[in-house]
């Protein structure tokens, strides 16, 4: 039993290591919509988390390994209205099978850009377009001994900007490990793995490959969690080096500090009793990216949420800076549907 999971072992390292150097992140990859937070819960706690147990269903669009017995028959809806007028809706559904030991899962995340201005070469407008994209995924996950869970994600990505369309097929992995004890939950998943079946203009693109790990642990004698979240792991500069600017006053350059921390999301997690929890998170990367040259980033990378349980509902918030006084708004509502309606398990 060892050799084999061993073998397993190898060959999951071998792939994801052929994975990381086939994908390309940055500004050269196509779908960049996948890096959008498509739960409340991981906005609030800085855009990317994969070890937060919150027993919630959206919450699994971020790690399928997240799956459990415990989140069946929820269904969760989210919507954000964006900047510049993008929304967003996100669709999450879980239920499990007891006589597979098995729990399985559905996203449904979609991008509406708006209707913008279609033009032709030399700049006249000659109508509108509305651009959008969107993400079908479907996910399982199973238990292993006490303190593991593993779980994938096959998912259908599809893009269309007027006459320009793809779409592309994709795998997520995703492996956890919590100790009820300890309160101590690690986790590590492998995102965007995959190819695009159609491309846009006849030009093969790269998918947003990602690896993350993460773990949340919460505290024993206060009413505090911490999680912290590490983000393409498979490569040290995460910045994009545009060849359209020349990187004057060395604007778009950062220091090996700043490059290693662009890595890592910290999230703090308060506990206000059985039934609300308050987050607050903070991602460096998206403070640099977005920040504004000889000016201040105020709360430019800072998120902060609520979340609320009801017996048959739960209610999700989040508010997210992404510029300096530029905030933007998530809410998700997710019903038990075997209490609310009776239907599943």
């Amino acid at each position: 039993m060892i050799k084999s999971l061993r073998k397993s072992v190898f060959y999951i390292f071998f792939f994801l290591s052929k994975a990381a150097f086939s994908q390309t992140v940055g500004g050269n990859a196509a779908y960049n919509f996948l890096k959008l937070p498509a739960s409340p819960l991981v906005a609030a706690a800085g855009g990317a988390n994969i070890s937060y147990q919150g027993s919630e269903v959206s919450l699994t669009a971020n790690n399928p390994a997240l799956l459990s017995a415990g989140m069946s028959s929820q269904l969760n809806v989210s919507f954000n209205a964006f900047l510049a007028g993008i929304k967003t809706y996100s669709l999450t559904g879980a239920y499990h099978v007891d006589n597979l030991q098995t729990t399985f899962g559905g996203h449904v995340y979609f991008v509406d850009y708006g209707n913008l201005p279609a033009t032709d070469a030399a700049g006249n407008i000659t109508g509108e377009f509305r651009p959008v994209e969107f993400v079908v995924q479907v996910s399982a996950a199973r238990k292993y001994l006490e303190r593991w869970t593993y779980g994938g994600m096959l998912k259908f990505i599809n893009s269309s900007y007027q006459q320009y369309k793809s779409n592309a097929i994709a795998i997520d992995i995703g492996l956890v490990y919590f100790d009820s004890a300890k309160k101590l939950t690690l986790a590590f998943t492998a995102k965007n793995m995959g190819f695009q079946l159609q491309t846009f203009a006849g030009e093969r693109e790269d998918l947003p490959f990602d690896l993350q790990f993460g773990i949340t642990k919460k505290l024993s004698k206060a009413p505090l969690g911490f999680s912290l979240t590490a983000q393409q792991l498979h490569r040290f500069n995460l910045l994009y080096n545009d060849t359209a600017f020349n990187n004057e006053n060395r604007f778009g350059k950062a220091s090996p500090i700043h490059q290693f921390f662009n890595h890592f999301v910290l999230a703090t997690h308060l506990y206000l009793g059985q039934n609300i929890e308050a987050s607050l998170g903070y991602n460096h990367l998206r403070r640099q990216e977005l920040s504004v040259q000889n000016a201040g980033n105020g709360l430019a990378g800072f998120s902060v949420g609520l979340h609320i349980k009801f017996s048959k509902l739960q209610i999700l918030y989040a508010r997210s800076t992404y510029q300096r006084g530029i905030g933007y708004n998530q809410i998700g509502i997710t019903a038990q549907l075997n209490k609310l309606v009776g239907l599943g398990n």
